[in-house]
């Protein structure tokens, strides 16, 4: 559970400036992370790992009814609160044992949640670079991806939308849809190397 710095408002009771800025400063960080995760109680998930069945099946489309739901935005917000935990750029729904196109990415901008995500177009430039993931622990390799690729998914607030993505960002969005088709960096990569964990 989120704790912040209790800000008393009692009825005829005027807020300083002062007052009121001093308490925005101090829980700016736990107000942001609200936003960004979507709810206060977000819980952090059990990631799987290979050679669990979950991460070799092929996901299914969200209902987008269902998009609004509570319990997706649960998901959508434990999975957030996941990611941040483990240090990752990425997390695909099946890493968390469940089947369904969703995925979240760690943006410089936040943390964006990503529903039915479609690559519409990929460049005809490709770069290696070396990936890990949070499903194989401990291995790391080169896998050569696209530069850039256009993507449309659902937002959380079922909002069709467009993104052209390069970088990093391009290489996350790659990585995580081919966890919703069932797919492995390890299956791509060159220079496979295995590094002792704890």
């Amino acid at each position: 559970m989120l704790k912040s710095t209790p800000l008393e408002i009692r009825a005829g009771h005027k807020i300083k400036l002062r007052e009121l800025s001093a308490w925005l400063l101090l829980n700016c960080n736990k107000l942001r992370s609200i936003f960004l995760t979507g709810s206060i109680m977000a819980k952090i998930l059990t990631i799987l790992s290979i050679p669990s069945p979950s991460l070799r099946e092929k996901s299914i489309a969200v209902d987008l009814e269902k998009i609004k739901s509570k319990k997706l935005k649960e998901l959508s917000a434990d999975m957030a609160k996941t990611m941040k935990e483990k240090d990752g750029v990425g997390l695909a729904a099946p890493q968390v044992g469940k089947n369904i196109r969703l995925i979240v990415v760690n943006t410089k901008d936040g943390i964006i949640c990503m529903i039915n995500p479609k690559i519409t177009k990929k460049s005809w430039a490709k770069e290696w670079g070396e990936e890990g993931c949070l499903s194989v622990p401990g291995v790391y390799g080169h896998v050569k991806r696209c530069k850039k690729v256009n993507c449309i998914y659902f937002n959380k607030e079922g909002i069709k939308t467009k993104i052209q993505a390069e970088g990093l960002m391009a290489v996350v969005i790659q990585h995580e849809t081919d966890h919703l088709d069932g797919i492995l960096f390890i299956d791509k990569a060159k220079e496979i190397k295995k590094i002792k964990t704890a």
